[in-house]
């Protein structure tokens, strides 16, 4: 069966549903969130709502965490906290719930899914080094570890030279974002897996980033939030 893994929406409804687009002309089976649906951007509830619609199983990411506790955004830097802060006001009763229920870590088809690392997933570390990579994999025991958080897209391999994924071997991959990339490609960004080939496939689409991007200005949110949209930064 084939799954498509996501991550890192941000409120970005114009990312989320051109995603949807191309997940469902390839006919997968399921989809996996790993978190941060909301956060910078202008469509917290309709991304919460659109992926409690499709049956997207979801975890928890820094950002739907700071929403539900307020207290745990103490590190956001102040455009990040500013943006927490107007979600949290702009969610719906029933949203912000549904957030809070969301775990930090699943296992599904003998896979581990988490936001940010499987060492620790609750203090949100980042996995963006071979180095940080052969820690984390001490931490899992499946064969593929999905993660999220950076930002950034990659393959990670146990053996610290294989780059393709292939059967035997053990993987961290980072799916990158869909709502706000940060590799300098302004495209969303995600990942499809079919288990029967053993072949994953990394996706990333243009989508329409003025409208997400005046959407942020009109809602009054900081300008940089939008503007760096428009250059994967």
């Amino acid at each position: 069966m084939k799954f498509a893994v996501i991550s890192d929406i941000h409120g970005n409804l114009e990312a989320l549903t051109k995603a949807f687009e191309l997940i469902d002309e390839k006919k997968v089976g399921e989809v996996l969130c790993l978190g941060d649906i909301i956060g910078y951007g202008a469509n917290p509830n309709e991304c919460v709502s659109f992926l409690r619609e499709r049956g997207v199983r979801s975890l928890i990411g820094n950002h739907d965490q700071a929403v539900v506790d307020p207290e745990k955004a103490g590190t956001f830097n102040e455009l990040a906290g500013r943006a927490i802060e107007w979600t949290a006001r702009t969610l719906t009763p029933d949203n912000l719930e549904y957030l809070s229920t969301l775990p930090y870590l699943f296992v599904e088809h003998d896979f581990t899914f988490v936001h940010s690392s499987p060492e620790n997933p609750e203090e949100w570390n980042y996995i963006l080094s071979p180095f940080d990579a052969l820690e984390a994999f001490r931490h899992f025991s499946s064969p593929i570890c999905w993660v999220g958080h950076s930002h950034r897209s990659g393959v990670f391999c146990e053996d610290m030279k294989t780059q393709r994924v292939e059967r035997g071997k053990r993987f961290i991959i980072n799916v990158g974002s869909i709502g706000q990339p940060r590799n300098r490609d302004s495209r969303l960004s995600f990942g499809v897996f079919d288990t029967d080939g053993w072949e994953y496939e990394h996706i990333v689409s243009p989508y329409d980033v003025q409208r997400a991007r005046q959407k942020i200005l009109d809602a009054g949110l900081p300008a940089f939030l939008g503007d760096r949209l428009l250059y994967g930064a």
